[in-house]
């Protein structure tokens, strides 16, 4: 049965023993599954989870104020079904809003303070980064270089009760691969999210208090010829008492800078020649958005 690996984030900053065991450990987990828990990584998301709940909660015509408008700018609030992570599926049962490191939600919800959260998950996707540089022979600044302008953005979603039957195929986030470089998750103990393996079966990815959840996007896939895998992922309805209640979760989407070139790393040509043709990392994420909303 494979499992997503759980690896101590903490051991990368101990002597050169530890830190190239992780580094092999997050190797691994990317080649393998694409998905890792990650302990001891230094961030803490309750006060987050509070103020995001508090967001939700406030009336729909305040919040389609802050609505998304379009894929260039990629920001603002997202309503029950308008996204369809599976085009051959109805829309995601779940709303979110999307926060770039500059944004004015705060005027809608003051209490909710966004940018030192931002900031530490900047840095530890960071610090992955190097891990990844150090684990595929690349200099240790190679992919925190190329994401220096923080294209990242952070998504606050929530899955709300269900209070009528799903239509057919319909479910809280269709299956689907992240666009980007990597992706932090933060998520309550409601449970639902589901990661595909390689022989295609589903496994649970629950909660594990105190860690985060890391998994490598699209264009890491791209830029690492697949030794690293974007790995198609979804939240199901758990047909319990969880139907009846709210899901919480926290995103944080790693984007390199949009002029960044996308093309196989040649210490990753091993094994066969490139897969995927060059691409701006800006272009391919903007394509993802058009074909998701």
């Amino acid at each position: 049965m494979v499992t997503i690996p759980l690896i101590n984030l903490a051991n990368f900053n101990q002597d050169n023993t530890s830190k190239q065991t992780v580094i092999k450990e997050i190797y691994q987990a990317c080649n393998e599954i694409g998905f890792m828990y990650l302990q001891n990584h230094g961030i803490s998301p309750e006060q987050i989870f509070q103020q995001s709940q508090a967001l939700f909660n406030l009336p729909l015509h305040i919040k389609q104020q802050l609505a998304w408008s379009d894929e260039f700018s990629n920001i603002g609030y997202v309503g029950i079904e308008r996204e369809r992570l599976n085009p051959n599926n109805p829309g995601d049962l779940k709303e979110a809003f999307n926060i770039s490191k500059q944004n004015n939600i705060e005027k809608f919800s003051p209490e909710l303070n966004t940018v030192e959260f931002y900031d530490a998950c900047t840095e530890l996707a960071n610090k992955i980064l190097q891990a990844f540089a150090l684990a595929l022979e690349l200099p240790e600044d190679f992919f925190t270089s190329k994401h220096n302008q923080q294209n990242h953005t952070l998504r606050l979603l929530h899955y709300p009760p269900l209070t009528t039957t799903p239509k057919p195929g319909q479910v809280r986030a269709g299956e689907h691969s992240d666009y980007g470089s990597i992706t932090l998750l933060f998520q309550d103990d409601i449970g639902g999210l589901e990661v595909q393996t390689t022989a295609g079966e589903w496994i649970a990815a629950p909660s594990i208090p105190g860690t985060v959840i890391v998994n490598t996007g699209d264009l890491m896939e791209r830029w690492t010829n697949h030794v690293f895998c974007s790995t198609k992922h979804r939240v199901m309805i758990k047909r319990d008492r969880a139907m009846k209640q709210s899901r919480y979760s926290i995103a944080f989407f790693c984007h390199p800078n949009d002029d960044t070139e996308i093309a196989c790393l040649d210490s990753c040509r091993n094994y066969h020649s490139p897969i995927d043709p060059p691409i701006l990392a800006g272009e391919y994420l903007l394509s993802r958005l058009q074909a998701t909303y």
